[in-house]
């Protein structure tokens, strides 16, 4: 809004002292960042507070994990700490026009009061399954149908595939301006922009993939099919990093900093795609107007460290499902926007594991279970991280035999993530 303001100031000649900085994307950017964060922090001692007062606290099962009953009461629902600071900075800060931050602020929203269903109907209605798993992935689906629906048909979801920035540079060296200014006055690009089922995949020499090469079908048909099949995959996509991240809250600050790492990488992206000097030299998709989805990806990052505040070990609030599947369908949602989507199993790999261990252990529990008449498990427990803080129990996999304390699998969690982040960042370079 304040964005808008100032735009609106520019349109009708009243000059306001540091009005200008308003058109610089790193400005928004810090300003989203910085108000997040402050936001997590003040605000979420208040609501915290609140959500004591109503006596909202987590009710937990006992596993026999170390240290698990002494977790009981403590607050839930704290995703509503990091809604309002990712929505609050958003709206003053980006530009509210920018189809990309629509679909952001839309699908956010969405993921916060599905997570906030579920989240009520266990802390309120003592209900401890909460959302009924059909009625979590149709409600998580229908997003990701909304969001490919939208990629498909709006004419502001575009991309240039090929950018030439030679006499972008030339005019910012000539004129003794910025690059960025240069590059959005000068006529650069050497195609029209288009509508594209492409995307980026590591370790080719274009680093482009086409979801039209998965179609058995050519001609009108083959258009038709092309889009199907990635309208498909974008549902696929949020519905698992909605899910993933859920699965992956399990332990004190471990899916609040896992997803912060993911965010970073993620608005970096975001900054290269909007920029078409950037774009021309890592020699990616120019995607126009997603420099955006750094101002939002600023204040989700922003958000979730103000929040590790009060998350990290031990914990004085819990994000719950609200803050879970809200963070994991924004993660999908931005790598749709800015076509990084398969990129995502080594970025998210966290993400991505805790998943798959849990998938693994249902399975093999079923079959072992059909082929021996017991149940037998791949990993002590699952997911992932309960694995290694759960003492030797029978398992394929049984190291470690002792339990570790929480907050080294938490830290060594993290480590592995900014491991994967710098990876996904240097395969923009690797072909």
């Amino acid at each position: 809004m304040i964005y808008h303001l100032v735009e609106y100031f520019k349109e009708i000649g009243i000059d306001i002292p540091g009005q200008g900085l308003f058109n610089y994307l790193s400005f928004r950017a810090i300003a989203a960042f910085t108000t997040a964060l402050l936001i997590s922090i003040f605000a979420g001692k208040r609501i915290i507070r609140w959500i004591q007062k109503k006596q909202i606290g987590e009710d937990i099962r006992d596993l026999g994990l170390e240290g698990q009953m002494q977790k009981k009461g403590t607050p839930t629902m704290g995703g509503i700490i990091i809604f309002l600071a990712i929505i609050v900075p958003v709206l003053l800060f980006g530009d509210l026009t920018n189809i990309y931050n629509i679909l952001l602020i839309v699908s956010t929203v969405w993921f916060f009061l599905v997570g906030f269903a579920d989240d009520y109907i266990k802390v309120f209605r003592k209900n401890k399954e909460g959302l009924s798993e059909k009625a979590k992935l149709v409600a998580q689906a229908a997003m990701g149908l909304a969001i490919g629906i939208a990629v498909c048909f709006s004419d502001q979801i575009v991309v240039r595939e090929e950018v030439d920035a030679e006499e972008t540079v030339a005019i910012a060296l000539a004129d003794s301006v910025s690059v960025q200014s240069a590059a959005a006055a000068a006529p650069v690009v050497k195609h029209d922009v288009i509508k594209s089922t492409k995307t980026t995949i590591p370790f080719v020499k274009s680093h482009e993939f086409d979801y039209k090469w998965l179609s058995p079908f050519k001609g009108t048909f083959g258009w038709y099919c092309k889009w199907a099949i990635y309208v498909l995959m974008i549902v696929i996509v949020i519905t698992a990093c909605s899910n993933g991240v859920n699965l992956t809250d399990g332990m004190d600050g471990l899916a609040t900093g896992s997803s912060a790492i993911v965010g970073v990488v993620l608005g970096i992206f975001a900054w290269l795609s909007g920029n078409i000097v950037n774009a021309e030299y890592l020699n990616i998709m120019y995607i126009p107007g997603s420099g955006e989805i750094a101002v939002y990806m600023s204040a989700f990052v922003g958000a979730l460290i103000g929040f590790l505040w009060y998350n990290s070990f031990p914990a004085q609030v819990f994000m719950g499902d609200t803050g879970s599947l809200m963070l994991g369908g924004v993660i999908g949602v931005c790598a749709i926007l800015i076509r990084k989507e398969l990129l995502l199993p080594i970025l998210c790999g966290i993400f991505f594991v805790e998943s798959l261990s849990v998938l693994m252990q249902r399975f093999y529990f079923k079959y072992t279970k059909k082929k021996y008449g017991e149940g037998r498990r791949v990993f002590k427990m699952a997911p992932l991280h309960h694995h290694y803080q759960k003492e030797g129990i029978p398992a394929l996999i049984t190291k470690p035999l002792k339990a570790m304390p929480e907050a080294k699998i938490v830290g060594r969690f993290w480590i592995i993530g900014m491991i994967l982040a710098v990876v996904t960042i240097a395969l923009l370079k690797v072909r």
